[in-house]
């Protein structure tokens, strides 16, 4: 599964790009509803100017790109490690959310999920673009589990899990500040998978009475 990165990647100035990294990093903080302009200028140090100049639809053409921006750098990573094994899969979700808590001293989460949950007018339109992200993350890791030698069926419900697991662990984490419920969480997932494949290989196992 490949995707073409989003434009301003190549083609546009720095003054831009600090802009959408500035941008992404308060809705992984403080989900749609905190991005601002203001905010982005004073995390970017761009000029006021800039803004449109570089984004002439303001603040939400900020917002969706910022969520294209920071959504491949993850989909890139998990496209990666899925086409490994499910295994690698898990392990990368947990280093890539390992790293977003403890370098923002877990004040930021998924980018993505913020971005699907917000219910402001201008955060609306974030959902579809949310759900694209997360569909392409859903079938990297469906992919993985088929080649594991799960069913198609089987290989969706662990794709939806193995998400869901893992965004809710952040959630925990970000509130307890702790990696503990992420690492129980993986343990968990690790464990539910080689179940799973023990039953697929060797089916349930019959207990004499």
């Amino acid at each position: 599964m490949t995707r073409t990165p989003p434009a301003d990647r190549r083609t546009r100035g720095s003054t831009r790009t600090k802009m959408l990294v500035s941008a992404a990093e308060v809705l992984r903080e403080r989900g749609a509803a905190g991005v601002t302009i203001d905010e982005v200028l004073a995390r970017s140090g761009a000029p006021r100017g800039s803004v449109y100049h570089h984004f002439p639809e303001g603040r939400s053409q900020i917002l969706r790109e910022a969520l294209d921006y920071a959504g491949y750098e993850i989909t890139t990573s998990i496209d990666e490690a899925a086409g490994e094994s499910a295994g690698v899969l898990l392990r990368r979700f947990v280093q890539l959310w390992e790293n977003a808590l403890l370098t923002s001293d877990y004040t930021a989460g998924c980018p993505v999920l913020a971005a699907a949950v917000g219910s402001g007018e201008d955060e609306q339109q974030l959902t579809a673009v949310a759900g694209e992200i997360f569909g392409r993350w859903r079938e990297a890791a469906k992919q993985a589990y088929l080649r594991e030698g799960f069913e198609s069926a089987e290989a969706s419900a662990l794709a939806d899990t193995t998400l869901s697991a893992m965004e809710g662990a952040v959630v925990l984490c970000r509130s307890v500040r702790s990696l503990q419920p992420l690492h129980d969480v993986a343990a968990q997932m690790e464990f539910l998978i080689k179940a799973k494949e023990f039953v697929t290989k060797f089916g349930v196992p019959t207990v004499k009475a």
